[in-house]
């Protein structure tokens, strides 16, 4: 075993047993010991003592539009995992779309990896794709060490990912269950998104009645529904409508195997305040209103929603066309979660701990990335250390995402990163962030 060569010390560690002062101790790449706070220093260890600035786990994304290769204009590797970095994020999962190809076959799979291997910053994982027709590429996928399966319900947005009816969600999650996998779902109902009124134009409230709750609802009671029937283990991605809620608890209550996420977005900024035509804002699901909002944060605090994560979606400036019914739907925040949580967090009364469950400890989970998500003994040495009471005014020309358009321009936020570790390495430094040492993450990791 490696002897102990760094230890960070902090009046404010976050460990699963609660934050109390400590010294961590790092032996190699894994954490060796968390110790007292005033504990001896181990031979020949280096001290690096952050005062009462937090230690957290580092953060695990495990929703990120990284879109490299094909569409890498929009975002890449190099960028978004030194955007990750230098938020505090320490391991990303890339989404299997956007990019050319999509991750849908294991060949696929391999021009992700060797795009990814020389330019990561952060340690990266993917999820697979489950598509009309590629059946037989799901178990594939999953012995190529792919962390799960992500599906539409409705349109995607880009041709070569279309999504799965009612009968074929069904095969795909059949097939998936038959080999222990677990499938994410963008869950929108196309009939409910179809029903609703469509009037192009720049005023947010008209693209809102475009994708109402109902078409988040229809469609998680389906995935609900076949689950159920399969004994399957799915995770609804990205979470908006709160009126979804009751049926989520409902079922896991039940003892259905569903997990839920949310994102930024939705817990930081709300409906009410996004001025016409500010198309930085669009996503889909859609930002909703306030007390929607409100429902969230409550589901968080009670265990319905599981994990806090960026669904990163980035694109050139020319594509957020001030018609929210044309432009490109994606929010920029992949640098900029931690802190967005963490200022609603502390304003909501929720402890720095919850935060570090909700973006470290339950991503982590939900992947089986059982070395990632703690400061714990054995576990890889990833921190993130966060100056909770010093605020900073988001300007966009200063992250690292390769196209400076976010819909958090220009708001104070509170949690600065000061410095992001990945296995007993420092990787990042008041914003300015280290040559690439990331390494690529297979399922079981």
């Amino acid at each position: 075993m490696p002897e102990v060569s760094l230890v960070l010390r902090s009046t404010r560690v976050v460990t699963p047993e609660g934050t109390r002062p400590a010294a961590v101790a790092v032996a190699g790449e894994r954490i060796d010991a968390v110790l007292a706070h005033d504990a001896a220093l181990p031979r020949g260890a280096r001290l690096v003592d952050v005062g009462d600035q937090v230690v957290l786990p580092g953060l695990v994304d495990t929703h990120v539009h990284v879109n490299d290769p094909g569409r890498s204009a929009w975002e890449g590797f190099a960028s978004a995992t030194r955007a990750a970095a230098a938020g505090g994020v320490t391991t990303l999962l890339d989404m299997p779309l956007n990019s050319l190809p999509p991750t849908t076959t294991v060949p696929h799979l391999r021009v992700k990896q060797e795009t990814a291997r020389p330019k990561a910053h952060v340690d990266v994982g993917f999820w697979g794709g489950a598509l009309p027709g590629n059946t037989g590429d799901l178990r594939p996928l999953h012995e190529a060490g792919v962390f799960g399966f992500k599906c539409f319900l409705s349109p995607s947005g880009v041709p070569e990912f279309p999504e799965l009816d009612r009968d074929r969600l069904a095969t795909s999650l059949a097939e998936i269950t038959g080999f222990g996998g677990l499938l994410i779902v963008h869950a929108e109902d196309p009939h409910a998104l179809q029903d609703a009124p469509h009037r192009a134009g720049p005023a947010y409230t008209d693209f809102l009645a475009s994708r109402p709750r109902a078409a988040e609802n229809e469609a998680i009671r389906t995935l609900i529904d076949t689950a159920r029937g399969l004994d399957a283990r799915v995770h609804v991605l990205h979470l908006s409508s709160s009126a979804a809620l009751p049926l989520l608890a409902g079922a896991k209550a039940a003892g259905v195997r569903v997990t839920v996420e949310t994102c930024p977005h939705f817990l930081t900024l709300t409906a009410e305040e996004v001025p016409d035509g500010a198309t930085e804002f669009k996503c889909c699901p859609p930002i909703r209103e306030a007390a929607n909002q409100d429902a969230l944060w409550q589901a968080l605090a009670d265990g319905t929603i599981d994990c806090v994560v960026s669904d990163h979606s980035p694109c050139t400036a020319d594509l957020k066309t001030p018609d929210f019914a044309t432009a490109w739907g994606g929010i920029s925040s992949l640098q900029l979660g931690l802190p967005a949580v963490w200022t609603e967090a502390r304003r909501r009364g929720h402890p720095i701990g919850e935060v570090a469950r909700w973006m470290s400890a339950a991503p982590a989970a939900l992947a089986g990335l059982t070395a990632k998500g703690a400061v714990a003994p054995g576990r890889d040495a990833d921190f993130a250390v966060l100056a909770p009471d010093e605020t900073f005014t988001v300007d966009p020309a200063h992250l690292h995402h390769r196209n400076h358009v976010t819909a958090y321009a220009g708001r104070t936020l509170y949690g600065v990163v000061t410095s992001t570790w990945l296995r007993g390495r420092r990787i990042a430094e008041a914003g300015t962030v280290a040559p690439p040492t990331g390494q690529l993450l297979e399922r079981n990791h």
